[in-house]
């Protein structure tokens, strides 16, 4: 069984409506954050991360077509379910964070880390969704540049991404009270303890 081109393109359109969803979502916890005191920390490397993202589901589109790159069903269907998994993930970041989630790094002073969910297993569930879902969903139809240039550009953009959140939540305020050591945030930044820091999921960049 294989996937035609075009339900794959309807694929990526659906993956681009969820990027949308993300953004309202985003900037919806955003303004609860500001209006809770928060700080914003890494607006200079976030336009770079959107353009990646961005760039993703171009590249995914593009490539395919232009380079007549074929479905091959153990890799489509394999890479397919890698994605869908990580979707799922993602939102299950999104939906333990509540209104600290974003796209952005937002820390607000004085709120506990959040150690419930996937954070309980790892320290950036959202931005293994993101690793996990740029490698597959490109080769869903053998896009195997798109998945290579995006893997390394975004190993890149996270060493900085991670470097920021975490830089964020060792100088915000010390909350009142801990519930756990691990960081909240799931992106690239995703991207996202004291503080809610934010990532997204990518914008999901």
């Amino acid at each position: 069984m294989t996937l035609p081109l075009s339900l794959y393109l309807l694929l990526l359109g659906l993956v681009a409506a969820e990027r949308i969803a993300e953004l309202a979502v985003a900037r919806r916890n955003a303004r609860w954050s500001l209006a809770r005191g928060a700080r914003e920390y890494g607006r200079g490397h976030y336009p770079a991360m959107v353009a990646l993202h961005t760039a993703l589901l171009v590249g995914c589109a593009v490539e395919p077509w232009a380079a007549g790159r074929p479905f091959v069903p153990m890799l489509g269907w394999s890479a397919l379910a890698l994605a869908a998994l990580a979707q799922g993930l993602r939102w299950w970041c999104i939906t333990t964070l509540g209104p600290r989630w974003n796209t952005r790094v937002l820390v607000v002073p004085g709120l506990p880390l959040v150690a419930g969910g996937p954070y309980r297993l790892l320290r950036h569930p959202n931005y293994v969704a993101v690793v996990v879902e740029g490698a597959a969903l490109p080769l869903v139809h053998s896009a195997w540049l798109t998945a290579a240039a995006f893997t390394a550009l975004n190993a890149a953009l996270l060493t900085v991404r991670i470097r920021c959140e975490d830089t964020a939540l060792t100088t915000a305020p010390t909350p009142t009270t801990h519930t756990a050591t691990a960081e909240p945030t799931g992106t690239t930044a995703g991207a996202g303890a004291g503080a809610a820091a934010t990532s997204p999921a990518g914008p999901s960049a």
